[in-house]
């Protein structure tokens, strides 16, 4: 078959494979924004001139029809295609004859992936941090139905100062909301438009209006000058991989404490039976193994961050082919982090305290007892610090 650069010679099938890579199946998340940035792309087209009347109609109807298509399960990219690109405007040929070639006039597949990339990562960032929310929105309906529940406050592993649900669910639920925050602040470098760039030094000899794209799509700017374009790859989607881990290591801190508390030794938690599973050998088990993968996709996620930071270091300007590699760790990290948001939310929705088993320490009210000898006697901190340590002491209790 034909590709978007085909020249007439035979591609050798290896070469195809490893080239390809895992592109054309990671591709089929961006179909709906590549097909929403070649019909803008063709609207630009037509305004300036560059595109007649019946093709325009014909690639705008046809792009749609494919996505529809694709939506509905009805086609795939295949390895023969490589990407998202060549499959549709190889499907848009065929279905509309020779109006579909003149849709890439004024364009480059470097632009094209980038702009679908940054529509589709922009959708996914707002999708991310209504997520985030909606696990800080579930950890207060618990502070609310625990509201009296009182809980030791830890430090060294060791019970430390009286705390409670509230307190300790809304602590972890005003991070998760300074990390929604820091996803929508990805925006700052998602939101700017690529197209009209083409392969890195804009499109010589033809009249196109890349502030018309930019409109037309939503992007907050046009990213210039054009060879700032390919320079830029692989920040914004770091900004985001970064939000991502530390939204993910909250979470992972949050279950760490909700798997100390369920502990037989423990016993402070009940989780919702649907949300454990069992083992194959002893039959007494529920083991809460949703909160032993949200701990351990913090590793999964910094080692995502990892592969984006270091492929696009030390590149020369201009597009480079190793950057086709930084999409399986950016979707992978959007994934697991929204997987972990949806199943916290329902974990956290269907949790429970068990009052009857939390028993706070005899000295987990001393600092509070050093700061009442202050205020009524006069002590300095320190000689009201040693006095209540003395006390404890002499009880056995130190």
């Amino acid at each position: 078959m034909s590709r978007l650069w085909d020249k007439g010679e035979a591609l050798d099938a290896r070469v195809l494979r490893y080239t390809a890579g895992e592109d054309h199946s990671l591709d089929e998340r961006l179909v709906p924004y590549d097909v929403r940035g070649s019909i803008a792309h063709a609207t630009m087209l037509h305004q300036q001139g560059l595109l007649a009347d019946g093709d325009f109609d014909a690639i705008c109807v046809g792009l749609e029809a494919l996505a529809a298509d694709h939506a509905a399960g009805e086609w795939h990219i295949g390895l023969e295609d490589e990407d998202a690109h060549t499959a549709l405007e190889r499907r848009l040929t065929e279905r509309i004859g020779a109006a579909g070639k003149r849709v890439h006039l004024g364009r480059s597949r470097n632009d094209q992936l980038l702009t679908a990339l940054r529509l589709y990562l922009l959708d996914a960032a707002t999708g991310l941090e209504h997520e985030a929310l909606a696990v800080a929105d579930a950890l207060d309906a618990l502070a609310g139905r625990e509201a009296a529940t009182v809980l030791p406050g830890y430090t060294h592993m060791q019970q430390a100062m009286p705390s409670s649900v509230p307190l300790w669910a809304g602590g972890f639920a005003s991070e998760l909301r300074d990390d929604a925050a820091g996803i929508a602040a990805t925006r700052r470098r998602l939101g700017k438009s690529p197209l009209g760039s083409a392969a890195g030094y804009g499109v010589p000899g033809l009249p196109i209006d890349r502030e018309s794209t930019c409109r037309q799509l939503g992007f907050d700017s046009v990213q210039e000058p054009v060879t700032a374009v390919q320079i830029s790859r692989g920040k914004g989607e770091a900004m985001l991989v970064f939000e991502l881990c530390l939204l993910i290591q909250d979470l992972g801190r949050l279950a760490a404490d909700l798997l100390l508390f369920y502990t037989q030794e423990f016993a402070f938690v009940q989780l919702p039976a649907t949300m454990t599973t069992g083992s194959s050998i002893m039959p007494q088990k529920r083991n809460p193994d949703v909160l032993e993968l949200v701990r351990g996709a913090t590793a999964t996620l910094q080692g995502a961050l990892v592969e984006v930071l270091a492929l696009p270091a030390k590149l020369p300007s201009g597009y480079q082919r190793d950057l086709q590699r930084m999409k399986g760790p950016l979707f992978r990290a959007i994934d697991v982090a929204a997987e972990s948001c949806l199943v916290m939310t329902q974990l956290i929705g269907g949790l429970g305290f068990r009052p009857e088993n939390i028993h706070l320490d005899a000295g987990i009210h001393a600092a509070s007892q050093a700061n009442r000898l202050v205020l009524e006697e006069g002590l300095s901190f320190r000689e009201a610090y040693r006095r209540v340590a003395a006390g404890l002491k002499e009880a056995g209790k130190l």
